[in-house]
C-alpha cells in the first residue's frame, strides 16, 4: 500500500508555487519522495520553499514556459507530474470601491480578461508544453487545481458581515475560469488517454487564512464539517492524484470541500 502512494524520484512541477496552497502542494509532493520544481512569477525567501528547485516563470508566456521546460530537461531529463496551481483571484485596489466594482453590472472587463489569461490560458499553455513531454514518453499525471466555485455558483451571503452589510460580491471571473478548468481537464483526459497521461482536477474549498471572523463563521456554517479548510487539508488528495494509487482515474474532478457542495 505504501508503494501505491510513493512518488520517489518523480519529477513534479508546481505552478504558483509561492502561494498559500502552492507551498503546501510542494511540501506534500516532496514528503512523498518527489523531486519538486516550483514555478512562480517571483519567489520570496522562505523555509517552506528553500528545499525545492525554483524557477521564475510566467504561465501566460509560452516562451517563458518553454525556457523553464528546457532547463528542467537539462537538469532531470524528464517530467512526471504537473500541478497547474497558478491562478489569480480578484483584488480591488481601492477597498471603498470594492462593493460597486465587484457587482456584475460594473465588473471591469480588464479584470475578467486577466483572470482568463492566468487561470485558463496559463493551464492550457503549461499543459501544452510540459504535458506534451509526458504524452511523448507515454506517461504522467496532470493535476489542475479548480474550485468549488467551478462547480456551484458563489453564495453571495458569505460576504455579508455581522452588521448585515454586504462588503463585496464574488465576481464572475473566478467561478467562470474554474469551471473552464474543469471542462479543459475532461478534454485533455480524453485527448491524451491513449498516451497514458492522466488528467484530473482537484477541487478545493476555502482555506482559513486570517479572514475576518464574521466571514470564517459564515463559511463554516455553510459546510458539513462546520469549518474552513486548513492549509494542509489537500495534501492527501494531491498525492493520491499524482501517484499510482489513482492509476485508473482520469477526467475526474476530486472535490475536497468539507461538504460545501453537498448542501
Amino acid at each position: 500500500m505504501e508503494n501505491l502512494f510513493s512518488l520517489k524520484d518523480k519529477i513534479a512541477i508546481v505552478t504558483g508555487a509561492n502561494g498559500l496552497l502552492g507551498v503546501n502542494h510542494c511540501t506534500a509532493l516532496q514528503n512523498a519522495g518527489a523531486i519538486v520544481v516550483g514555478c512562480d512569477l517571483k519567489f520570496e525567501e522562505s523555509a517552506s520553499t528553500e528545499t525545492i528547485h525554483r524557477f521564475e516563470m510566467d504561465v501566460t508566456d509560452k516562451n517563458s514556459i518553454e525556457s523553464v521546460y528546457q532547463e528542467i530537461l537539462r537538469l532531470y531529463g524528464t517530467i512526471d507530474i504537473l500541478v497547474n496551481n497558478a491562478a489569480v483571484n480578484d483584488m480591488f485596489e481601492n477597498p471603498a470601491l470594492a462593493l460597486e466594482n465587484s457587482k456584475f453590472e460594473n465588473y471591469p472587463i480588464e479584470m475578467w480578461q486577466k483572470s482568463f489569461n492566468v487561470n485558463v490560458t496559463g493551464v492550457y499553455l503549461c499543459s501544452q508544453v510540459f504535458g506534451s513531454h509526458m504524452a511523448n514518453r507515454s506517461g504522467g499525471s496532470i493535476i489542475n487545481i479548480a474550485s468549488t466555485y467551478g462547480v456551484v455558483g458563489p453564495d453571495q451571503q458569505l460576504y455579508v458581515d455581522d452588521q448585515g452589510i454586504q462588503n463585496f460580491y464574488k465576481s464572475p471571473a473566478y467561478p467562470s475560469t474554474k469551471a473552464a478548468v474543469i471542462g479543459f481537464t475532461k478534454y485533455l483526459a480524453a485527448y491524451w488517454g491513449k498516451n497514458n497521461v492522466r488528467v484530473n482536477a482537484l477541487c478545493p474549498g476555502g482555506v482559513e487564512n486570517n479572514q475576518e471572523k464574521w466571514f470564517v463563521q459564515n463559511y463554516a456554517a455553510r459546510t458539513c464539517l462546520q469549518r474552513m479548510a486548513n492549509v494542509d487539508d489537500y495534501r492527501g488528495a494531491l498525492i493520491y492524484l499524482a501517484s499510482d494509487a489513482s492509476s485508473y482515474m482520469t477526467g475526474a474532478n476530486l472535490i475536497v470541500d468539507g461538504g460545501w457542495t453537498a448542501i
